[in-house]
């Protein structure tokens, strides 16, 4: 399920890959609540008696034809709707088309903002003020996502957004079990020990073949350290830095004490040879090739990626007694956390234009929709699992797959416009993962905040994680020196206007809470 930039600001393109990779775990290839309505009854049917007609556009793919569309039909029978749901495969498509809609006022009902767009059309007055229907039109869906999420919609104290409901971690290190076993080695506990480990992977040839061809630690390019900035104490994932808050103080990792020190151990893993020589050249899923192929001994990934039937299988054509564990994050001198997780982070963001209050008619079928599938006992399971007695059965409160679920599910999850229970949905999609599942979500794994942070004016996000990349692979790699780490900030901050994006999330954290 899950990652890209898997943004703490959420992007269309993690948006895209959270969709497909769910979308593959139901059998494919990745709040409000309105008087008289949103009870655990069915919403009234529209005054007119008619079909209410609903325009929804996001990103996703395998949406089939309206008169297959199973989900479409059965809430369309509940609400009184007639839903015109049009996905899009393409983040930069979908981000096109509805620039364009937006441009020239033909604004869809209800539609999938990032935080970028959410920013943007709130401040032109497109969107629609939600604030005041939470708690009253819109109640069930706030009680559905949660206060955090509530935030994730909320721009200079307003909420112009639904988010869907938190996720969970998935990655952790993955590690060869039968490579230890033939070396008499354990699964590492400690940084020290997963340097030992790595280092043996490569010179002992751990596979048998009589070279000295394997590779120790693999991943996408910085998740490899992920794991070893956490046990230093500092939040690093998705390729950027954490932003996070200790003794009441917001701290980036980038300024963090304990940063050079992390940096500097990871350089004894790169100069060992212990690390994938092709790590930051790595892109897609080119570090789980390696690990699926027999190169690599560590790997740093999703457990999707690693535990779903068809890697498994590839897994053990080419090598039935491969052995893959996952690994608990290793302590070190910061303590024992598996990085960061972004709590600011979502897999989608809806917003309602603000036309829409002159039809109220319509408005309250929006708001019917999304407290509809915000209830768990209807509409969330519906748009989870499918129709009860066709695509799913219940056995007390647990939910039993039937071969249909399977079959016909695969796009289920476009409907889920505040999100789901996620462990509970995962556990019955992937009752095979279970274990990996709960194992990566059990990691420690430090608070972060960076999805809640807008980029200030001036500021330009994707050259500065460029340049703090650039930088740090050197530092890492040994091709500078950590005493010029300092003016490595420097530069980020005279060049980058770094400072005016640490003041900006100084504020809008403050202003949410998660600083006093």
């Amino acid at each position: 399920m899950k990652s890209t930039k898997k943004a703490i600001t959420v992007s269309m393109s993690l948006l895209l890959l959270g969709g497909t990779v769910l979308a593959g775990c139901s059998g494919s290839s990745g709040k409000p609540e309105p008087k008289g309505s949103a009870s655990k009854e069915a919403p009234a049917s529209a005054s007119s008696g008619k079909p209410v007609k609903l325009d929804i556009i996001e990103t996703g793919n395998g949406l089939p034809a309206p008169e297959q569309d199973i989900i479409k039909q059965e809430l369309d029978k509940v609400l009184g709707t007639d839903l015109n749901l049009t996905v899009y495969a393409s983040g930069d498509d979908y981000k096109n088309q509805l620039n364009v809609r937006m441009a020239s006022a033909n604004f869809p009902d209800l539609f999938m903002v990032d935080r970028q767009q959410l920013k943007q059309f709130s401040e032109q007055g497109m969107l629609l003020d939600l604030t005041p229907y939470m708690d009253s039109k819109l109640k069930q869906v706030k009680d559905f996502i949660g206060p955090d999420s509530l935030k994730k919609g909320t721009m200079n104290g307003k909420v112009f957004a639904v988010s869907k409901t938190p996720q969970i971690p998935y990655d952790t290190y993955f590690i060869r079990k039968d490579w230890l076993d033939k070396l008499g080695m354990q699964v590492p506990r400690t940084t020290d020990e997963l340097l030992e480990v790595a280092k043996a992977f490569v010179e002992k040839d751990p596979d048998g073949n009589g070279k000295k061809d394997t590779i120790g630690i693999t991943a996408g390019k910085f998740g490899a350290f992920n794991t070893i900035f956490g046990a230093y104490g500092i939040g690093y994932s998705e390729g950027v830095p954490s932003l996070y808050v200790k003794d009441n103080k917001l701290i980036n990792a980038l300024y963090d004490p304990a940063m050079k020190d992390a940096l500097a151990f990871i350089n004894k893993l790169t100069t060992a040879g212990a690390v994938d020589p092709e790590l930051m050249a790595n892109s897609g899923l080119q570090h789980q090739q390696k690990a699926i192929k027999g190169q690599a001994g560590i790997i740093y990934i999703d457990w999707p990626n690693m535990t779903k039937d068809q890697f498994v299988e590839q897994i053990k054509a080419v090598n039935p007694n491969a052995n893959w564990v996952q690994v608990d994050a290793v302590k070190g001198p910061g303590g024992q956390t598996a990085s960061s997780w972004d709590i600011g982070k979502t897999a989608g963001l809806y917003a309602v234009p603000k036309t829409l209050e002159k039809n109220p008619e319509k408005l309250q079928k929006v708001f019917d929709l999304l407290n509809y599938v915000s209830n768990k006992e209807t509409g969330s399971l519906l748009v989870q699992y499918g129709v009860k007695g066709k695509h799913y059965n219940l056995e007390g409160s647990k939910v039993i797959p039937t071969d249909l679920m399977g079959k016909e599910g695969g796009y289920f999850w476009l409907y889920q416009f505040t999100g789901r229970p996620e462990m509970e949905y995962l556990q019955v999609k992937f009752a095979k993962q279970a274990p990996y599942i709960e194992f990566a979500n059990k990691q420690p794994r430090i608070q972060a905040l960076n999805g809640f942070v807008d980029y200030p004016a001036g500021y330009n996000a994707a050259d500065a994680n460029r340049f703090i990349e650039e930088e740090l692979a050197k530092f890492i790699f040994g091709k500078k020196p950590l005493s010029e780490y300092d003016n490595f900030l420097k530069t980020l901050e005279s060049s980058m206007n770094y400072k005016a994006y640490m003041d900006g999330a100084q504020k809008q954290l403050k202003d949410l809470g998660y600083l006093k």
